[in-house]
């Protein structure tokens, strides 16, 4: 029998001051990096979002990158929105969210932009709208981009970053890879540049289309590029696979991709890319 029912117990009272000191803690107050597993409180991030120690990028949205890699920027096709071909279940819901966590209607960004004199069509693929997935108007808004960069005789810079292609909208994701890879072959054709930039995560249909087809292939430190993911590979082969073989410096040491560019030195480095191999004059 208890002396005192109405009194808490000590170890009751320690849960609700440790629920009420969780509830007081901000959000993504730390950030440990996925790669070296350094952890630092995410106000010491400048605005490229990269690991303080290793350099590796954390993921953000395309409209956080057009901050800081171009001086002007002029949005394409914005009203161009995902769809639901399937009606898979579930799906409509998980558009709205991806809308409302990447202000975006898709998972890519397509426009124009300009780096000091340099103009080129622009590309930037969101992985916070449902992994940055291939879905059918993704497609559509990466082949108007190269159509449209082709009929203005621009060069394009592409910033990749997908899951793969999006399984709720099934052949008619897949399909895309042969309509971007068709206006990437017709923007060649024409003469002019097309540079990629693979960001964390590159894989499955993007990586096997228009993330490779570029006439420079550059990725950012520690970036994942492949097809197939981690688990696929060992289970189909029945054997562990190194830890590095998807990380961009061992792709770009197989000769897959050109250079690997810090965050920080992206505009620079396209803007000198630009400027001596862009226009078609």
């Amino acid at each position: 029998m208890k002396l005192f029912p109405h009194k808490n117990t000590l170890s009751e009272v320690r849960v609700k001051a440790d629920i009420n000191a969780d509830d007081r803690v901000p959000n993504n107050l730390i950030k440990k990096c996925p790669k070296c597993g350094e952890e630092v409180f995410a106000d010491r991030l400048t605005q490229y979002q990269t690991c303080l120690n290793c350099g590796y990028g954390f993921r953000i949205t395309a409209k956080s990158r057009l901050q800081w890699l171009v001086d002007e920027a002029k949005e394409w096709n914005s009203e161009l929105q995902a769809t639901d071909p399937l009606n898979f279940p579930s799906y409509q819901q998980k558009i709205a969210k991806a809308e409302q966590t990447s202000k975006l209607k898709e998972a890519v960004w397509t426009g124009q932009g300009k780096i000091k004199d340099e103009i080129f069509a622009l590309g930037i693929m969101d992985p916070s709208f449902i992994m940055g997935s291939l879905g059918q108007m993704t497609g559509e808004k990466l082949a108007q981009l190269f159509e449209k960069a082709t009929d203005k005789k621009l060069p394009v810079v592409l910033f990749t970053a997908s899951g793969g292609a999006r399984m709720q909208e099934g052949i008619f994701s897949l399909m895309q890879m042969a309509k971007v890879s068709n206006a990437v072959a017709k923007h060649s054709e024409a003469g002019l540049l097309y540079i990629v930039v693979l960001t964390d995560p590159t894989t499955g249909g993007v990586t096997a289309s228009f993330a490779s087809q570029g006439d420079i292939i550059l990725a950012e430190p520690h970036a994942m590029v492949g097809f197939a993911g981690r688990r696929v590979i060992e289970q189909t082969i029945h054997q562990k696979i190194a830890p590095d073989l998807q990380d961009a410096e061992n792709v770009l040491r197989y000769g897959f991709i050109d250079h690997i560019v810090k965050r920080e030195d992206e505009k620079e480095v396209i803007s000198w890319l630009l400027k001596v191999g862009g226009r078609n004059e």
